[in-house]
């Protein structure tokens, strides 16, 4: 059996085009085309229902391709593999983040990351959607929080930190809350998390310095958590939010940080990666650079 041609089909399969297989593996729809045929009439059975509008699978093309995937991308790790034992760091590195963090921390150091290694090329989805590693072909990301995929590796950097700030305009106007009985009567900023199904809870110090979550009256809230700096910085409410992405501004005192007797909050952070990466030069010089550059 020709496994590039199965490849091929497997390709074809997951994204029912043979334009958009083509694409994904740089070759010609023709080829493509060509090969899948062949291997039909090698195995003497149809293997998919073409028409003018779509492609699909035939049930023996369903049995082929569920028997088949696994091994493809075992040989597509394995050449992966291969590859990331160069000493120089080179070809594609795909990584995610969380959105803010992306694009906040991260990208300024993708830069130095391309420059230091000329030969990588750079794939980052920042996204606060939980990426799927390993079906959807990451070779890393950053996570907050703890690790729940045993088929990951967690390498732990300087975690996430806390703040509570509004901006002096809104202060001005509304007054600064001293605790959080007088927080309540603010308008807060949050998110809602369809993980959860709910709103996102602030979390502060009691008194017997235990961390309390919060269920903030929350006036207004987002999807996700890129709106608060810009919302906090045009005087809408109170936000709470991570601390590296109001650094400049609580200096430039364009932000006043609000009840620092009840701030500590703080999350895990980590580089993920799959096990098979392990040895990756990719991976150990985007390590190296989180690991030197973490100052948020």
């Amino acid at each position: 059996m020709d496994l590039n041609a199965v490849h091929m089909l497997v390709k074809v399969a997951e994204y029912k085009s043979f334009t958009l297989a083509a694409h994904q593996l740089g070759t010609s729809q023709s080829r493509i085309s060509r090969s899948v045929a062949q291997l039909e009439a090698a195995l003497g059975m149809r293997l998919l229902n073409r028409n003018t509008r779509n492609v699909s699978l035939t049930p023996d093309g369903c049995e082929l391709v569920d028997r088949c995937t696994p091994l493809i991308a075992g040989l597509e790790d394995a050449r992966r593999l291969l590859l990331d034992r160069r000493c120089e760091p080179s070809g594609m590195l795909r990584m995610t983040a969380p959105s803010l963090f992306g694009r906040m921390v991260l990208t300024p150091m993708l830069g130095q990351l391309m420059r230091q290694h000329p030969q990588l090329q750079i794939d980052a989805n920042f996204t606060d959607r939980l990426v799927d590693m390993v079906d959807e072909g990451f070779d890393a990301a950053v996570r907050i929080g703890p690790l729940e995929d045993s088929r990951m590796i967690a390498r732990s950097l300087p975690p996430l930190r806390w703040v509570t700030v509004a901006s002096p305009a809104y202060l001005a106007e509304h007054g600064t809350p001293g605790n959080l009985i007088e927080l309540a009567q603010h308008t807060c900023i949050g998110v809602y998390n369809p993980h959860l199904g709910r709103r996102v809870h602030w979390q502060f110090l009691n008194e017997q310095e235990q961390f309390e979550e919060w269920p903030v009256p929350q006036s207004i809230h987002f999807d996700s958590g890129d709106p608060l700096l810009e919302s906090a910085l045009h005087g809408l409410g109170v936000v709470q939010i991570m601390e590296f992405a109001v650094h400049e501004h609580l200096r430039a005192g364009r932000l006043v940080r609000l009840l620092p007797q009840h701030e500590g909050r703080s999350r895990e952070l980590a580089l993920v990666y799959p096990r098979s990466r392990q040895a990756s030069p990719k991976i150990k010089v985007l390590a190296k650079l989180l690991l030197e550059q973490a100052d948020w």
